[in-house]
Formats: structure tokens, sequence, C-alpha cells
């Protein structure tokens, strides 16, 4: 007896249902994403394309382009030549697209052009998670993570290097030059019909090219030198009032040596500072996870405890997180309008001047003093460091007389940290924070950015924020309140 099977012919024309949405199965991450999207305000998009020429093309809806773009983040398909070919290929993309096939170039164009009103999109995700209640601001955890640059750390070159480059470059060019032009009469016989002869040889053309680059790069690291100089010139004259005040309040000099004021007008770059000839703007720096150096950027997350919702973002060109703690707090009170009651950080994100800073007053700050080492809790590191004997009780007398000395700001905050409540919030911080960036680089492969330039870079790293809250509110079967 013959085999029956299903019938199956590549021939067959079958009936597809007029509603694209039923392409994919109910509560699909494309449908999501569709009604996350049609929630948003987009006038910012819009308003562009009012004020412009009316003639030329039909644009594709903007609706559509932010749906694709935001959908191909989540799934961490961000290529544009990859979205095109998924609104062929990729059942849900062709939904998201309404079976429209925009071309790499016009995503690509539409993501550049409209950047900056797409990373301000961030908030009003987060506000939708706000309404669904995934956002409480109980606890905050703050961390950063090296970002690799769409540049090559082989592309960048020291100053020292650039300096004995361009010397050896101009004698070059200058040689080259000369040759071409002792050459100039008999070219014109050789090079034929069509041709001048007196056309620069390649390789001139690409030691000018190169000649001009490292000038560039020169001149922007001995801009920073002067600007650091002129930083440092602001805090040499605030100790040298310092001083005067001390020597007038106790009537004599202090023993130490008074600070030398710098010179901004000649300040040099140290020989050692590089400059990256691909994305200039970005630097090299150390990995913590693969402990190797990179061209890259320094993100960062400020994340609730709740449910792990992004509430603030940032990049930063410095490798070292202590100058984040601040600007990042004070961009969740702007994002929610509202402080959290405490935050977490770890020991990268310390300075006495961050932990007692006035703009933080309403939040209680766990950040210990001290680095942790693998495998140790920052209340058992705390505990190593001796803690100042407290004097006995003085007998009942004058206010003025007291036991120990007061601690200091670094002592109150290892005491902090140190509390039994103190290290219930703090063990917490890992789980909050760093499964953020293990979901974004593992599940999602965010490992460079696909832009250039600080400020694309941060705006790219608003729509990978803003897609990791998408995901969370999807996850969480949120609904999508109205405002």
């Amino acid at each position: 007896m013959a085999k029956t099977f299903r019938p199956y012919s590549l021939d067959q024309q079958l009936l597809l249902p007029p509603d694209l949405r039923a392409w994919v199965p109910e509560g699909h991450l494309a449908l999501y994403v569709s009604d996350v999207v049609d929630a948003l305000d987009l006038s910012a998009i819009l308003r562009v394309y009012a004020a412009a020429d009316p003639r030329g093309g039909v644009p594709y809806h903007p609706a559509m382009l932010v749906k694709l773009l935001v959908y191909a983040y989540c799934t961490g398909t961000p290529s544009s030549r990859r979205i095109e070919r998924a609104t062929y290929e990729d059942v849900p993309m062709r939904v998201l697209a309404g079976d429209q096939h925009p071309d790499h170039d016009t995503i690509a164009a539409f993501r550049q052009q409209h950047l900056a009103a797409l990373s301000g999109l961030f908030v009003q995700v987060l506000q939708l998670c706000e309404r669904a209640g995934l956002v409480k601001l109980g606890h905050v955890a703050l961390d950063g993570t090296k970002v690799q640059a769409n540049a090559s750390k082989h592309k960048a070159m020291s100053y020292g290097r650039m300096t004995e480059t361009e010397q050896r470059l101009e004698i070059e060019v200058t040689a080259l030059l000369a040759q071409a032009a002792a050459r100039d009469a008999s070219e014109d016989q050789q090079c034929g019909p069509g041709r001048r002869g007196d056309e620069l040889p390649a390789e001139l053309a690409r030691r000018e090219s190169r000649l001009v680059k490292i000038r560039v790069a020169k001149a922007s690291l001995e801009a920073d030198a002067r600007e650091r100089a002129e930083q440092d010139i602001v805090v040499a004259q605030a100790k040298l009032v310092e001083r005067d005040r001390q020597t007038e309040a106790r009537g004599r000099q202090p023993s130490r040596r008074s600070p030398a004021v710098p010179d901004s007008a000649t300040a040099v770059p140290e020989a050692r500072a590089q400059r990256n000839f691909t994305d200039p703007e970005s630097r090299i720096m150390r990995d913590g996870a693969t402990k190797s150096f990179v061209q890259a950027y320094n993100a960062q997350v400020a994340v609730d405890s709740h449910a792990q919702v992004i509430v603030a973002t940032g990049v930063t060109q410095a490798a070292n997180d202590m100058q984040q703690l601040v600007p990042m707090l004070e961009q969740v009170q702007a994002n929610t309008g509202r402080w959290p009651t405490a935050a977490s950080a770890d020991a990268g994100y310390y300075s006495e001047a961050n932990v007692t800073a006035a703009a933080l007053v309403a939040v209680d700050l766990y950040i210990p003093p001290d680095k942790q080492s693998h495998g140790r809790s920052a209340a058992t590191l705390a505990a190593r460091v001796p803690t100042p004997t407290t004097a006995p009780p003085a007998p009942a007398g004058p206010p003025e007389v007291s036991g120990a000395p007061p601690p200091s700001v670094r002592e109150r905050m290892r005491e902090m940290v140190r509390t039994k409540d103190g290290q219930a919030l703090y063990k917490m911080r890992k789980a909050i924070v760093e499964p953020v960036f293990g979901q974004t680089k593992e599940r999602r492969g965010f490992r460079r950015f696909a832009l250039r330039g600080l400020c694309n870079v941060r705006a790219e790293w608003d729509l990978i924020c803003l897609t990791h809250n998408v995901l969370k509110l999807f996850r969480a079967g949120g609904r999508l309140r109205p405002a």
C-alpha cells in the first residue's frame, strides 16, 4: 500500500491572508514593536518631511522605517543591508514593512538624518515602562562597559610618532615634487593624448593625503593639551589662594612647596598621546572583560532594580567612570522626574566630590572606596580596613568636649557599605546592571558601534538602550496604556 503524504507542490497558488498581521502568530515581537512605535510621538521626524521640498519621489512612511530599525536593533540585526534583505526573506520584517522593500541606502540615510530624533524616543519608551509599572526607582545601579568603535586600534598613531612621520613625509613630498617638476617637459610626449602630462604621481598624492591627516590629528592633540593646561591653571590658582589663606591664618608659610602654574601657550601633548585616523573621537581603552586594549568608547547605563529597565544612558571618551556618577543620576531625575531612593556603583565611581555632591543629597549612595577583588564583597573588603578606635564616652561637660575625631568621608562610606542594609543592597548591584550588558553583547550581539563620532555613538547607544527597554516591556507582558 502506497504511503500517503500531505499535498505538496511549489506550483500551488496560495491565497495568503489579506491582513499582514496574520502572517505572524499573535503576540509576536514584531506586532508588539509595531504597537509601541504607533504609541510614540514621531512629530520630530514628521516635521522634517513637512518642511521638505514637495518635488521628487514619494518617501516611505517614517513610522514604517522606525519600526524596521527598532525591530532590527531588538533582534541584533541593525545593518541596513540585512534589513533590506529581511524585508524579502524574513516574515516579521516583511510584515512591519507592509510588504514594501526600502533599499539599504534609504534605511541608512533615514537613520543618519533622524538620529537625534530616534535618540529622543528613549525617554518616551521609558515613560511607557513607568506606566506599565516596571520602574520603581528604589535602587538604581550604575556601570559602564567598553564598546568597540567603528575603527581599528592599528589606525591610531601617537603624538611622538606623528612628529617623526610628519618630518619624514615632508622630505619625501618635497623630493617627489622636485622630481615631478624636473620631468614635466618630457612627460607630454610619454603620456599620450588626453592627458596634460603634469599630473602628480599616485605615490605623491598618497603621501600628501597622509600628511594632511597627520597634521589634523596633531592639531587636535595639541588643542587637547592646551585645554588640559588651562584646567590645570584653574586648579593651581585655587591652590595658591588656599595657600595664601593658610599663610595669613597661621602667620607662616606652609611647609609644602608652592604649586606651579602651567603655561597653556607652551603646553604640548605627551609623546604617547594617540589619535585614531578612522574615528578620531574614539580612544584606546582597556576592556575589563577581555583584559585587552581596544579602540572604544565607554558606554554607561543606570538600571532600575525592579525589572532591569535602563533609566539613563551615556557615552564618554574617558576610560575611567569617576566623572559619570553625578551626570548619570541627574539624567535619571531628568528622565523620570524624580530621584532614586538609593544608588550603587563600583569603586571606579568613588570620589569624595561624588559622594558629597550637593545635587545628590536626596540619594543614598553605596559606592565602596576600595576596589573589589573577584569573589569578595565590598563589605568584606571594607572590614579589612581598620576602623579608628572610638574613645570611651567623655564625662558630662561642655558640648565642645568630644572623643575621637569625626570619621572621614571615605570611612563613612565604608561604614555605609558595611552595615546589614548596605551589604544587602550592594550585593545586588552586579545582578541588576551586569545582565544588561550580557543581554546586549551576547544575546543581541552588539559589540561594536556602526557609527563614528561621539555624538553619533551616543545616539546609537540610546537606540540600543531603547530597544532593551522595549524587550523588557514585551517580556513582562506590559500593555500600552495611554498617557
